[in-house]
């Protein structure tokens, strides 16, 4: 919905809209390149000479070998085949050449503007945060690469949760801007800030949960629900393994927090929607948020039963976005 009539008003409103898309499909590929186990095929960084997929046969081959050397083919993938290879290169091939695009498109209009309009320049500086955010997410996504390619056979669950996050930072940025320009109308009673503002701390420590839940392969343990296995607890791990440290590297606990965390985030949005019928508010800012999180809760619990398929997995972490914006809009009208 373009509302600004300003022509420099109107660029960065059109400009930020495509930020925010291509954002959300970077996460989509990025979850599918997890979901497919693609991340480590491209063993270098290649921040420039990447630009373009192997051409011949022999560079086919090349990248197979580099690949060859890593624990993940040595341990894992062992009797793969170039074919098979090709699959999981263009999957990660693919998350770097939109990480590439985006990373062009989140300032070259910025520099076009600068020159263009320069009555705004001020404005347009305070765009640039999200062009160095993108500049430290590839410096991330690397990090994370490496963290599989000596001693392990996967990427660190932590750094991936750390990559997914910074990406979760950036999308808030864009879609905050976008509300900016739209001019939202606010709330002319207010909700309780530290209500939304612990609401929202469940709401992130969720989507990292869910990372290391991914990054562990923990969704393919106790595929049932609502219990697990026939037990509330995991049976593989005792009580006090609940409130000890290295249990973030227990997928077990990992998966027994992620679905007390989803319980506590449905109380809350119980309550929210109190808040929102005491205060006679419009319940039309609440009920995108209604559907995001049941829609959300509903699909993790298909995720789960169905093995972590991954059609199911990958609009489980769509799901996210949706919750996660949608909750921004609440807190943005309440500001």
């Amino acid at each position: 919905m373009i509302v600004n009539t300003d022509p420099f008003k109107r660029f960065i409103e059109i400009w930020l809209y495509l930020m925010l898309l291509l954002i959300i499909l970077i996460v989509f590929i990025g979850g599918l390149t997890r979901l497919t186990d693609s991340g480590l095929s491209i063993t270098e960084w290649e921040l420039f000479k990447g630009i373009f997929p192997p051409l011949n046969n022999e560079m086919w081959i090349f990248y197979f070998d580099l690949y060859k050397q890593i624990p993940e083919y040595k341990e894992v993938n062992y009797a793969m085949s170039l074919s098979e290879f090709k699959v999981i290169y263009y999957w990660e091939f693919g998350h770097r050449l939109i990480a590439r695009v985006i990373g062009l498109f989140s300032i070259l209009p910025l520099v076009y503007l600068f020159f263009i309009f320069k009555d705004h320049r001020k404005e347009i500086l305070k765009y640039v945060i999200i062009f160095l955010l993108i500049c430290f997410q590839g410096l991330i996504g690397w990090f994370m690469v490496k963290s599989g390619l000596i001693d392990n056979t996967d990427v660190s669950h932590y750094r991936l949760a750390l990559h997914l996050s910074v990406a979760f930072i950036i999308l808030s940025i864009v879609f905050w801007f976008i509300l900016d320009n739209l001019k939202i109308h606010k709330f002319k009673s207010k909700l309780p800030k530290n209500f939304l503002r612990i609401f929202l701390f469940f709401i992130i420590l969720q989507i990292i949960l869910g990372a290391f839940l991914a990054g562990l392969n923990g969704g393919l343990l106790y595929n049932t629900w609502p219990d697990m296995n026939g037990s509330f607890l995991p049976n593989d791990i005792f009580t006090k393994d609940l409130f000890l440290p290295e249990s973030s590297n227990n997928p077990s606990v990992i998966q027994f927090y992620h679905r007390i965390i989803g319980y506590l985030i449905v109380f809350f949005l119980f309550f929210l929607n109190y808040l929102f019928f005491k205060n006679n508010f419009s319940y039309k800012s609440v009920i995108i948020l209604n559907f995001a999180i049941f829609l959300q809760v509903l699909i993790g619990i298909i995720t789960l039963i169905s093995g972590v398929k991954i059609v199911y997995a990958s609009l489980h972490q769509l799901g996210s976005i949706l919750v996660l914006t949608s909750f921004l809009f609440i807190i943005y009208k309440n500001s």
